[in-house]
């Protein structure tokens, strides 16, 4: 049964993940640490051992997880629950690539993820600095709700401010974090 939750697990990471596969380090450490696959040390040191080894990260990172846990078949369950998604993803895009680029609405949605990803890779940063230089002494338990409500606000302002730079919307969401953080 082991291999049929690393696959789902990966799947359902690799599903919900935008912005490649830093992206998905708080999904990953979200899922597989609290499951007790692995500890957060070990997830850091997968983390630089994917960086270092050729190929994706996302698909580095699920085979080592899937190694660690199951052994080799758990690392092939786990790399291919990772990249089912992305494959699917990308063959039902390839297929309807044109008809769905004459609709403003999806331009605008395509717009409004960039800036969404770069707040996300600036959160995978932020975690790792504070787990690796300053031995994790910040708590980011809410910083998920508050971030959602960032980035809503910002897509959000983007769909209406058609001409609104992503510089000017990653800075403002920068301050808005600063402000509510401290709040919350």
């Amino acid at each position: 049964m082991i291999y049929l939750e690393l696959f789902f697990v990966f799947f359902i990471i690799g599903l919900f993940t935008l912005g490649g596969g830093y992206a998905m380090i708080p999904m990953i450490e979200e899922q597989v640490v609290a499951r007790g696959w692995i500890t957060r040390a070990e997830l850091y040191n997968f983390i630089g051992i994917s960086e270092s080894t050729p190929g994706p990260f996302a698909v580095n990172i699920a085979t080592f997880i899937g190694q660690s846990r199951a052994g080799i078949l758990g690392s092939v369950m786990a790399t291919a629950g990772v990249v089912l998604p992305s494959f699917i993803i990308i063959c039902l895009i390839a297929r309807f690539l044109q008809d769905f680029l004459k609709y403003k609405k999806v331009q605008w949605a395509l717009d409004g993820v960039k800036p969404v990803i770069v707040g996300l890779l600036f959160a995978v940063v932020l975690r790792l600095i504070n787990n690796n230089f300053l031995g994790g002494v910040y708590d980011f338990k809410n910083v998920d709700l508050v971030g959602i409500a960032i980035m809503f606000m910002m897509y959000t302002l983007k769909a209406v401010c058609k001409r609104i730079s992503p510089v000017f919307l990653i800075i403002i969401s920068a301050l808005l974090g600063l402000v509510l953080y401290q709040i919350f």
